[in-house]
């Protein structure tokens, strides 16, 4: 009976022997989205070189495998039938799920429960404008923020009190339903549930079922002494609220600085100029300077020079 010899696997992705892990990656992607069933419905040609490519990549990717068919070629998998499983792959997902929109392929990831899993909510950005002086000498200050909460009525379940969200009877509690494509089986998002693995049905009056709401809170940031534009502040846990038991957030306080119509910062120093006369800078003298902690007097030596540097210690 006849036989069909298999292509070289280098030759269905269209690289170089030497071809590296990413350029085998970039190939393979290119030809998924070239041949891919959904894209080519009732194609049974496509199909073959999906297949193809695929089987090509599993092999190509991973350095074990890649090491002994190079040496041995298809003998070497399997007297020349690799085959195609796509159940032994973990990042297939990863290179096509972006692509189409199915999440989980192959199954891969699809036995990892999604329904419900506590999520940390998001970071949050304050932007506070400060003073010249208040950067130097540090504050506290208040400040409002718009953020979502967890719900204290039903505590973030998102259920009417006294009830408790159910398992999600299109998905199973999973948050993903898994459909036919082609020749093998995705994973998508649970249309019924959105993912969550529960619906409720008496929701709740306050948040209506959402498990967090929109609140204003009041905060009191302490700005340490020395601060500069840019600096940014951590409030660990001031950010939006978790959903499904999960962790809140962290707010980030990025501070701007005004500039000082007198004086001017390099790095911890502060530098003023002082206009004096020619007979103060021959003969020497005594006078007031201003600066963030008020005023002080110092001596100019007799014979100064112009842009001479006078410091004031602390």
């Amino acid at each position: 009976m006849a036989t069909t010899e298999k292509k070289d696997y280098y030759e269905v992705l269209g690289v170089s022997r030497d071809a590296s892990v990413d350029e085998i990656k970039k190939a393979y992607r290119r030809l998924a989205l070239k041949y891919h069933p959904d894209k080519n419905p009732g194609d049974k040609q496509a199909e073959e070189s999906f297949k193809e490519a695929a089987e090509a990549y599993s092999i190509l990717s991973d350095t074990d495998k890649r090491a002994r068919y190079d040496r041995y070629g298809h003998q070497a998998m399997g007297g020349g039938a690799a085959g195609f499983d796509p159940s032994q792959f973990t990042d297939f997902a990863d290179i096509l799920g972006d692509l189409f929109g199915f999440g989980d392929l192959f199954g891969g990831g699809g036995g990892r429960r999604r329904g419900n899993r506590p999520m940390r909510g998001a970071d949050l950005r304050y932007d506070l404008d400060l003073t010249f002086e208040e950067a130097v000498f540090g504050k506290e200050a208040q400040i409002q923020l718009p953020r979502a909460a967890t719900c204290s009525t039903c505590t973030g379940t998102g259920a009417k009190p006294g009830t408790v969200p159910e398992p999600c009877s299109m998905c199973g509690g999973r948050g993903q339903v898994r459909y036919t494509q082609g020749f093998f089986a995705v994973a998508r998002t649970c249309p019924q549930c959105s993912g969550s693995g529960q619906t409720v049905k008496d929701a709740c009056v306050t948040c209506g079922g959402a498990g967090r709401v929109r609140e204003v809170r009041d905060l009191t940031v302490k700005i340490p002494p020395g601060v500069d534009s840019g600096t940014r502040l951590r409030l660990a846990g001031e950010g939006e609220a978790g959903t499904s038991g999960g962790p809140s957030g962290d707010l980030y306080v990025f501070l701007d600085v005004e500039q000082h119509p007198k004086f001017t910062r390099r790095d911890y120093d502060i530098h003023s100029e002082e206009s004096i006369t020619f007979t103060q800078a021959a003969l020497g003298a005594e006078i007031e300077v201003q600066t963030a902690h008020g005023p002080e007097k110092i001596h100019v030596h007799p014979g100064t020079q112009p842009n001479h540097v006078a410091k004031i210690r602390g």
